[in-house]
């Protein structure tokens, strides 16, 4: 019985118990039985209703939380992901599960047509998938998967399976997607990067003419508010966006949109070093990825750092320039170890500042500037704060020596995500839950922050709850 099971089982029926064994209503086992729920036998849903498949950088976040609790569930997780890769590199951003109708969920398997219209790229003709990517935080999540059971790990050949993948992917990104010729890897639609509707994007969509309303039907607004959820106008400038990257054989190159991202670049980044770790196990050695990770640094820096708004900013390949728009993507390279220290610092000052308000106005930093005019606490990704942000910052805080801060926003996010019953999101002001509830990555990674409790208990000799 792994330890999944072991938290979610009732008391009964446990024949592994711990000493002493989890109280049925503490934070780890509800988190658990979160994941459990949503647990489909080789993967993990976000959730059950909004989000009925497998999501690309919703596993690699799953994946390090599930570590903790079932070391061979969180490599499955992985694996399940990375059988679905494309030819020429690419993870999608959605692994379709065929037994759920195809009306669940829109843009559907029938839309993206990946095995055919992906043909050219490589799409894989048993499984069918997305076309376009999200944030590669997956060779981080391998790495720490594999250091949370190094001896199952090697005894089943974990990393040595999954390195090649992981490396082709880097590749992808780093070749097929450098259309700012700077070195850095550019998303060609929002939903790339994560943070779907964020007013960062508002001036490249601009220029993109939205596809009809009587063209698709919007799965989403069966389970969210239309309040909360992107207008019908910004949705239908995703659809025509998807429809010519598909109708385009799923081809890289000019595009109405291509943006250079600060958080998409830094967690390549971070992915990359992690990369080095992995090869070092395996026996080679990591200096080629450490030094390129350290020539994306500096790209990072030179291409989007604006001293002027204290943070990153997002790059617009196609227009030329920064877009000025503060997003939390924008503090989301203090994960990186190497960064200069006065950039740090005032990236520090600027998450704790006037225009997030960490731990003053806010526990939790906002997905958009608090100052903004675009500024929504309940619309999706315009201002709603989100614990997979928070989980980055967090161990960014601790990267640079911010303990005490990294403590207090570690605080925070596990009082706010049990108290939400593990949201999507939340407002950053009063922490009320918005989107669906019980999602999977509040739930890993609020595990995550739990075990480093633990971890910090055990050092000093202290007590559990």
């Amino acid at each position: 019985m792994d330890r999944t099971a072991q938290l979610t089982a009732r008391r009964a029926d446990r024949d592994i118990a711990y000493d002493p064994p989890p109280a049925a209503d503490s934070p780890h086992a509800g988190a658990a039985r979160v994941l459990e729920e949503n647990w489909t036998g080789t993967s993990t849903v976000p959730s059950r209703g909004l989000y009925p498949h497998q999501w690309s950088w919703d596993s690699a976040f799953i994946a390090i939380g599930l570590r903790h609790i079932s070391p061979l569930r969180a490599q499955t997780e992985l694996e399940t992901l990375l059988d679905a890769q494309w030819g020429d590199g690419r993870v999608p951003h959605i692994v379709f599960n065929p037994s759920v109708p195809l009306d669940a969920y829109f843009p559907s398997p029938d839309f993206w047509r990946s095995s055919t219209a992906g043909r050219a790229a490589g799409a894989p003709r048993t499984v069918q998938t997305s076309g376009i990517v999200q944030p590669p935080v997956h060779a981080l999540a391998a790495w720490l998967v594999h250091r949370a059971d190094p001896g199952l790990s090697r005894a089943r050949g974990f990393l040595t399976r999954v390195y090649p993948r992981l490396a082709a992917w880097h590749r992808y990104l780093l070749h097929r997607r450098d259309l700012g010729g700077a070195g850095l890897a550019s998303v060609v639609h929002p939903w790339e990067q994560g943070m779907d509707n964020s007013p960062c994007w508002d001036a490249p969509l601009r220029r993109v003419p939205p596809a009809p309303t009587r063209s698709f039907r919007r799965a989403d607004l069966d389970h969210g508010a239309a309040e909360d959820r992107p207008t019908d106008l910004d949705y239908g400038r995703y659809v025509r966006l998807a429809t010519d990257y598909r109708d385009g054989g799923y081809a890289d190159g000019p595009s109405l949109f291509a943006v250079e991202d600060p958080a998409f670049n830094a967690l390549l980044i971070a992915s990359e070093h992690a990369l080095a770790g992995i090869a070092q196990e395996l026996g080679a050695t990591g200096t080629a990825r450490h030094a390129r990770a350290e020539r994306l640094t500096a790209a990072l820096i030179d291409r989007m750092w604006d001293p002027a708004s204290g943070m990153f900013l997002c790059h617009d390949v196609r227009a030329g320039g920064l877009i000025p728009e503060r997003g939390v993507s924008g503090l989301i390279p203090l994960l990186l170890p190497t960064l200069p220290r006065d950039i740090a610092a005032t990236l520090v000052g600027t998450a704790h500042g006037p225009h997030f308000g960490l731990g003053r106005s806010t526990r939790l930093a906002p997905s958009y500037d608090l100052l903004g005019e675009a500024f929504d606490p309940h619309r999706y990704w315009r201002g709603p704060a989100w614990f997979n942000t928070g989980w980055l910052l967090e161990r960014g805080l601790r990267t640079h020596g911010e303990r005490d801060r990294a403590e207090a926003l570690r605080e925070a996010m596990l009082d706010l995500a049990v108290a939400s019953d593990f949201a999507e999101y939340v407002d950053p002001y009063t922490g009320k839950a918005c989107g669906t509830a019980r999602f999977s990555w509040t739930a890993a990674l609020a595990l995550d922050l739990l075990h480093d409790f633990e971890e910090l208990m055990d050092s000093k000799g202290g007590n559990r709850e």
